[in-house]
Order: C-alpha cells, then structure tokens, then sequence
C-alpha cells in the first residue's frame, strides 16, 4: 500500500532512507470503521488522556448512544450529568456540544469533507472548541488518510526528527517543515517514521 511513498522517501532523504530500513514496512492504519463524525469526537475524549483511559471514557459514552453510534443527535439528547457519569470532564462535555450543535447546524460539512482541501479540512474543524490544527492533522492523516499531512506540532515528530537527525537541540515547528519539504507528497507516511523511530534502542 505504501511501495510507492516508501521508494520516494527512501531515495529524497538519505536519513529518513536508513530510518525505514531499521523500522520496517510501514503499517500506518486509517480508522474507517467510524464515521467521521464519531472520530472526531472520539478523537476530542481521547486528548491528553492515556489510550486506556480514553478507550474506557469513549465506551461508556458509546452505550449511552442509540446502537451503541455517537452522532450529534445521540450527544444533544443525552445530559450533561448522563455525560460526566461517563468519565469526561466538564471541559471536553463542553467540546462535544459545541461539535454537536455546529454539526446539526450545518457548520461542519461532514459529508463534503473528504473532497475538500487539506487546508479547508483543518479551517473547518478548527472552529470547533477543543479541536487544534494538530487534532485536526490527526484526522487528516488517520481517518481521511491524506498523504501530506506533516503536523509540525507534534512532539513525537519533533523527538523523532531529533533522534533520527542527531540535531543538538528539539527542532521548532518551522525547522520540522523545513525538514520535511523533501518528503513531499508523502509527508504522512515520513511522521509515521518519525514516531516509530522512537520505539527502537
């Protein structure tokens, strides 16, 4: 799936070459089995949280729902305190209405969203409260599964261009994008690198 984006990778950047051949093939995942909707939303619960607590949160919310789906309609009919017996604070409740009622009234084209523009992807979500450019890169990469997508913010890239780089110090977001320019047009699969590299000695 990722033969073509690899071979790019591998012959514009010597470093990042020798990053893949330590990792391996790439196995980077798109979660489509959720609606776009539910991902950002679970996307929303699953911030600053560890994976196994979030998971937890987002099941109980999940039952709560009609059929066990988190949709806009579901999240409005059910109560701030039906919520916060489910384990979200009272700040992510908060982002979840706001999702909910932008969604409902039309703000959030769910539905056109896969044909627009990266850029208008990310200034669409970013009107939502709680949800970032980086929240909004996430989506890109792992539910859209857009090719491009370098999220300059996230401290796993940064560390891991570090690591792999032997830079002296954490680079800023614009030192991460100059780096990245070379792995244009496949800088999603280059930051799954990135991430990974940090898993090896």
């Amino acid at each position: 799936m990722y033969r073509k984006a690899v071979r790019h990778l591998t012959k514009a950047d010597p470093v990042l070459s020798d990053v893949i051949v330590r990792v391996g093939s790439c196995r980077l995942e798109i979660a489509s089995e959720l609606s776009l909707f539910e991902s950002l939303a679970r996307s929303i619960v699953y911030q600053q949280l560890s994976g196994k607590a979030a998971a937890t949160i987002y099941g109980r919310v999940s039952s709560l729902c009609a059929h066990e789906r988190v949709t806009a309609a579901e999240l409005t009919r059910l109560s701030p305190i039906q919520l916060r017996s489910a384990g979200l604070s009272g700040q992510k409740l908060g982002y979840l209405k706001d999702l909910s009622s932008r969604t409902l009234a039309g703000e959030i084209p769910f539905d056109s969203l896969a044909d627009l523009s990266d850029d208008d992807v990310i200034g669409h979500l970013t009107r939502v409260k709680g949800v970032g450019r980086w929240t909004a890169q996430m989506f890109l990469m792992f539910r859209l599964g857009r090719p491009d997508v370098l999220p300059e913010l996230d401290l796993g890239v940064q560390k891991g261009i570090r690591k792999a780089y032997r830079l002296r110090k954490h680079p800023t977001p614009e030192r991460v994008v100059k780096i990245g320019a070379r792995w244009a047009p496949y800088r999603s699969v280059a930051s799954w690198y990135m991430w990974r590299i940090l898993e090896l000695e």
